[in-house]
């Protein structure tokens, strides 16, 4: 297959994406992009997001990518923090109504056509030197989102030892059911660039239509996160048609937040072929994957980086013993943005992620959860330890803290059940899955859990339902 680019109302091969992007890169120049020069761009994906972002890597520009739906008053603030020169946006992207440089993505692809370019390829050579090639932004989901700042080269060559762990290649059609502007599904456009994988630009919000497109394109490579998954599971068990399009697709990746085993072997069962979990980070990259040889937990470490777990003097555990995960990888972010819109740098070298988890006989690693611990009745409990309990015992829960004078803490978990099945139900299961010190005070049934933008469950929205509720309304659900 000739490697191509295909969107709702497009299909260009990649020859022709380049053309295309080295117009829009003399479009850039002439609004006076210089090489080093900070461009923000906030949008949704599209092809034009794709060639404004390859034509930036193309001019030399830094790259501050925002989340579309990001409100005009924080997009001021990382603009004015960023020094950015210029703002890229589209419909669905609010920018201040006060913002001079800011240029509607569409009216790049207008100034462009027609226009012969004087470069035969691009070169991201200048993009690859600079230490601030790309700026992103952390979920946020256990804190204050942070400018996390990229350098090219790195971002690159970590994606290469992506690609080559995956076995991705020239016959893979790729589908990211993600957002671009985050570390994933930006991570998936640019191995489809370096490993010559055709990639399909999917309105992933609707699942129907890009199951459709995935079709029509032959997909081969689905990556999405967990709560994605589930609602393509359950859309297939509504639509006889949804397994069928999804028969040629070799690898179905995850990654982005904790993955429940229990979906992952429901895939093997529905779709011959589980879900492969994965484990990275914005600051440090891509670092472990589960793969079609050994799809077991998150997999094991990319080539050229190393992983250990221990205890918290530092000390390495061994097989089967949790602890903290702390990663050495040659592709770590240069440092935070300050304040000031320079770099506080990063200390290189061995780095701790926060993250709790072990490792296996044969190097596989299972993350348990963040490393938040929580003090109840003289014991240390990790919330995200428990949820992973009681998700093998059948129940997706997320279980928030709150402080307690008696006890140390009060545990309310948070339910995800579609068929909305009473509290007493999923007590009784949970009660017999977890000791007694690790019980729910309350329970709370819901649908399904908020999502932050990137697709992770949103922790931080349950915590303030969860302060905000008074004791009637949880009552009501013990």
């Amino acid at each position: 297959m000739t490697p191509s680019i295909f969107t709702g109302d497009s299909a260009r091969t990649f020859a022709e994406f380049e053309q295309d992007t080295l117009r829009v890169a003399m479009v850039l120049r002439a609004e006076g992009i210089r090489p080093g020069d900070r461009v923000l761009l906030k949008a949704g994906n599209s092809a034009a997001w794709l060639n404004a972002f390859f034509a930036l890597m193309h001019v030399g520009a830094s790259i501050v990518l925002v989340d579309q739906q990001e409100h005009a008053k924080e997009t001021a603030r990382i603009v004015g923090r960023t020094r950015a020169r210029l703002c890229l946006y589209d419909d669905d992207a609010p920018v201040p109504a006060d913002q001079d440089e800011a240029v509607y993505l569409y009216k790049l692809l207008v100034e462009a056509a027609g226009l012969v370019p004087t470069e035969q390829a691009l070169d991201f050579t200048a993009w690859c030197a600079l230490p601030d090639g790309l700026i992103m932004w952390s979920s946020g989901s256990t804190g204050t989102p942070k400018g996390v700042v990229k350098n090219g080269g790195r971002f690159l060559e970590n994606l290469r030892r992506n690609a080559a762990h995956m076995g991705h290649g020239p016959d893979d059609v790729l589908l990211p059911l993600l957002p671009f502007a985050h570390q994933y599904g930006l991570s998936m456009v640019l191995i489809a660039w370096l490993a010559k994988c055709s990639l399909i630009v999917a309105p992933y919000r609707r699942l129907d239509r890009a199951v459709l497109m995935g079709r029509q394109c032959g997909v081969t490579v689905i990556d999405a996160t967990p709560a994605t998954y589930r609602s393509i599971l359950n859309l297939a068990r509504r639509k006889a048609g949804v397994a069928a399009a999804l028969g040629g697709v070799r690898m179905f990746c995850s990654g982005a937040a904790p993955l429940d085993p229990a979906l992952s072997d429901e895939y093997g069962d529905f779709f011959g072929h589980p879900l492969l979990d994965s484990y990275g980070s914005t600051e440090l990259g891509n670092i472990a994957f589960a793969t079609i040889d050994a799809p077991v937990a998150c997999g094991r470490v990319m080539d050229g980086l190393q992983l250990l777990v221990c205890d918290d003097d530092g000390n390495r555990l061994p097989a089967g013993e949790l602890g903290e995960i702390l990663v050495n990888t040659p592709d770590m972010m240069a440092g935070y943005l300050a304040e000031d819109g320079t770099i506080d740098p990063a200390e290189q070298g061995w780095y701790r992620t926060g993250d709790l988890g072990h490792l296996d006989a044969d190097g596989n690693l299972f993350v348990a959860g963040r490393k938040l611990a929580v003090h109840r009745m003289g014991y240390t409990l990790y919330p995200e330890i428990i949820e992973r309990k009681v998700a093998a015992a059948g129940c997706t829960a997320k279980v928030i803290a709150l402080p307690d004078e008696a006890r140390g803490a009060e545990l309310v978990f948070f339910v995800e059940d579609p068929a909305d099945r009473p509290a007493a139900h999923w007590r009784a299961l949970i009660k017999d899955a977890l000791p007694a010190y690790e019980h729910p005070n309350r329970i709370v049934v819901i649908d399904s859990f908020p999502l932050n933008r990137n697709g992770k469950p949103d922790r931080r929205a349950l915590e303030q339902r969860a302060a905000e509720r008074s004791e009637p309304e949880f009552a009501a659900s013990a």
